[in-house]
């Protein structure tokens, strides 16, 4: 029967094709736009949890303004006096500022900018290697007073293909030997930096003084807590406040509750998107819905003959279902595709210009079959009210409809 149901609804769909294909689209672009929304909005949180995954969770985060966002993309700094502030708190094992910057980087004949990073090599590379996880693929890290740079895995391959272990770069006149390429670390911006000991980064950007992110590394006998708010009280003490602001300017946060943060305000995120992509997916059920009614009023005498020669109600429902669900499941492929093809492109389009942004689109198994079974079910759900009024036609009256 499941063949024979199959064989009915696709010759239905077949001769009203264009109004078939018109439904259908409706469909498809309401898929598209889940799949593709929520494969990049996925994507973006696989990149940044994984990013902060890296992290151990004795590492607290500190950074200018009240908000760690807002205050980094607006330049401001910690000042000397606060990382000293952050060091004399309680339960900080070490602490590692990292100021960055855009500077021409000249690698023989070519130059581009690139961004630099400096840390203290003596007092902070055991927080990047044993608590973030940094390692060489090529070469080794920076040495002290050597006048090395340790540049991203990406500088090599897109920046300057040319570079090897052990070339000179030049940086505001200044010549540093490429010591060794670090491993990915999961996004662009990332993997496209340059890091410098802290003293040699100083000397080429002139900059004496301050970091735009800070990190700590809470003792392993203290409460990660305690120390967040051990160093929230340093600052206090040594700074005033914003005039007319109940807080300082500053965030502190461990590495976990950051994780936790972003993965509920990315979890949220993709909540509204969905949200909104269903309103795309809800028109085109609608569609469906008004085809299907469509659909019964114009073989209203068909249905009278099926009845006559012993169709029962389930047997019409499921007529008008299988159609609705061909529909719905055949829009869903589409917009499937579309999807993936889309957020892929972006993808690469990201990629191509150089976008310092951690996208890269997340397709699972899950997904795919998500975008198919929700389309399947709203192409059945919306033709089951025109199935459901088709069945209860009376034989009689079915067959003197005109």
């Amino acid at each position: 029967m499941i063949i024979q149901y199959f064989k009915i609804a696709a010759k239905n769909l077949r001769a009203r094709s264009l109004r078939s294909w018109l439904t259908i689209m409706g469909i498809v672009i309401g898929i598209f736009l889940v799949i593709s929304l929520l494969a990049l909005s996925g994507g973006l949180k696989q990149s940044i949890m994984s990013e902060l995954r890296m992290m151990g969770g004795n590492i607290i985060l500190i950074t200018p303004g009240e908000d760690m966002i807002m205050g980094m993309m607006a330049g401001l700094e910690l000042s000397d006096r606060d990382i000293k502030a952050i060091r004399r708190s309680k339960g900080v094992d070490s602490v590692i500022a990292m100021p960055w910057d855009m500077e021409v980087v000249r690698h023989q004949d070519s130059a581009e900018s690139t961004i630099l990073f400096g840390i203290s090599l003596e007092g902070g590379l055991d927080i990047l290697q044993d608590d973030m996880g940094w390692e060489t693929t090529e070469g080794e890290f920076p040495r002290p007073g050597r006048r090395e740079a340790l540049v991203g895995h990406l500088v090599p391959r897109d920046i300057f293909p040319e570079m090897r272990i052990g070339d000179e770069i030049r940086v505001q006149g200044r010549r540093f030997t490429v010591s060794g390429t670090l491993r990915s670390l999961g996004n662009r911006q990332d993997d496209s930096m340059i890091m410098l000991d802290l003293s040699d980064y100083r000397a080429v950007t002139g900059d004496r003084d301050g970091a735009s992110v800070v990190m700590a590394r809470a003792m392993d006998d203290f409460d990660v807590n305690s120390v967040v708010q051990n160093i929230e009280d340093s600052l206090q003490e040594t700074r005033k406040r914003v005039v007319g602001q109940d807080s300082p300017p500053f965030s502190v946060i461990a590495s976990d509750t950051a994780s936790d943060m972003v993965e509920g305000v990315m979890g949220i995120l993709q909540v509204a998107v969905f949200a909104f992509a269903s309103i795309a997916i809800l028109v085109g059920g609608i569609g469906i819905m008004n085809t299907m009614f469509t659909s019964v009023k114009e073989r209203t005498r068909e249905i009278g003959i099926l009845k006559a020669v012993g169709a029962k109600k389930k047997h019409i429902v499921m007529i008008f279902l299988f159609e609705s669900g061909i529909i719905g499941l055949i829009g869903g492929i589409g917009g499937v595709i579309l999807g993936i093809f889309l957020s892929k492109g972006v993808e690469f389009a990201l990629a191509q210009n150089g976008a310092m942004i951690p996208l890269e689109a997340y397709i699972s198994p899950s997904l795919v079959l998500f975008g198919l079974s929700f389309s399947f079910i709203i192409g059945c759900i919306s033709g089951y009210f025109p199935a459901r009024g088709a069945a209860k036609l009376q034989p009689v009256d079915a067959l003197r409809y005109e």
